[in-house]
């Protein structure tokens, strides 16, 4: 496969990915602030979303203050920013439609389909009532894209690409979730366990699909350490950081098995990756610094992505 087409393939499913990831983050800031503040400027939920979506030094250089007509419109509609809904959308299809003979009649249809009905949502009428369920479109429309690929894609190097694009991407969302929501959210030490508290960490967990799976695993309320136990370690959690690591390794003994060559250097990052999370302990990873285990997490998956547009010549 020529570089250039595995870069788009791997793009496209990154673009897909991400759109559907800042659905969630959007969900989840706008459920956070339907909660009763404490105090007055007790909410930083638009601000942690901002955060979490590496939006937020852009955001402030268009607008001055953060409320949430402006975040939402920055989220879902602004082509200037390369994250939002629209902007991913549109990158998607353009990748896709570059390698439309590598995708299968049901991809294409998915997604130039996604990309045309959302260019006729007008953003004046995302009101609160109507949010929400747009929102839940563009995660339906994400699961039917990734349910074309699934079901219809041969298991060659578009399919492994793809994989690599999806699985890089959920690994990064999920991390930053769950490094900037638990210190910009974590409440003051008397709210702790109090019923703001639980809306909290069940926020978080909806973000990521895991609110109620959180409940058949566990069996019990809501704790910080069991959370991020379950969104770091566990592998049964499709969305946990363990979880991608294993896809992404998956998808590169593919790649290997199908050009029947020696492992790039790219491999050695992903085992790297891999093996640190799997002999991690929730424990240790809380004593030596929950934020300092996921930064060096984001940098490694950040690394890993570019050794493998390195090493499959995405720019050649």
């Amino acid at each position: 496969m020529l570089g250039r087409t595995a870069n788009d393939l791997f793009w496209l499913s990154r673009y897909i990915e991400r759109a559907e990831n800042m659905a969630r983050l959007i969900e989840a800031g706008y459920r956070l602030g339907l909660v009763p503040a404490n105090t007055p400027g007790d909410h930083n939920d638009w601000r942690s979303t901002l955060e979490s979506s590496a939006c937020a030094a852009g955001y402030m250089e268009k607008y001055e203050t953060v409320n949430t007509r402006d975040v939402i419109n920055f989220l879902m509609f602004d082509t200037d920013n390369p994250s939002s809904i629209a902007s991913c959308l549109a990158t998607a299809r353009r990748n896709g439609r570059a390698q439309r003979t590598a995708l299968t009649t049901e991809m294409w249809e998915s997604l130039n389909g996604s990309y045309l009905e959302f260019q006729t949502i007008e953003p004046k009428t995302i009101g609160s009532a109507a949010l929400l369920s747009r929102l839940d479109w563009v995660k339906e429309r994400s699961a039917a894209y990734r349910g074309a690929l699934l079901n219809t894609i041969l298991r060659n190097d578009t399919f492994y690409f793809s994989q690599l694009g999806t699985f890089l991407e959920r690994a990064d969302n999920t991390a930053r979730i769950l490094d900037v929501k638990y210190y910009v959210l974590l409440p003051r030490p008397e709210m702790v366990g109090g019923g703001v508290d639980n809306v909290q960490w069940g926020t978080i967990l909806r973000s990521v699909s895991a609110h109620r799976s959180y409940r058949w695993v566990y069996k019990e309320s809501f704790k910080p350490w069991r959370i991020a136990e379950y969104l770091i370690l566990n592998k049964s959690m499709p969305r946990s950081l363990i979880a991608s690591a294993i896809e992404i390794d998956q998808a590169l003994d593919g790649l290997s098995t199908l050009y029947s060559g020696t492992p790039p250097p790219c491999r050695s990052i992903a085992d790297e990756m891999l093996s640190v999370l799997e002999s991690g302990r929730i424990n240790e990873i809380f004593q030596s610094g929950l934020h300092e285990f996921l930064q060096a997490f984001i940098q490694r998956n950040s690394r890993l992505g570019a050794a493998i547009a390195a090493d499959y010549h995405f720019n050649g």
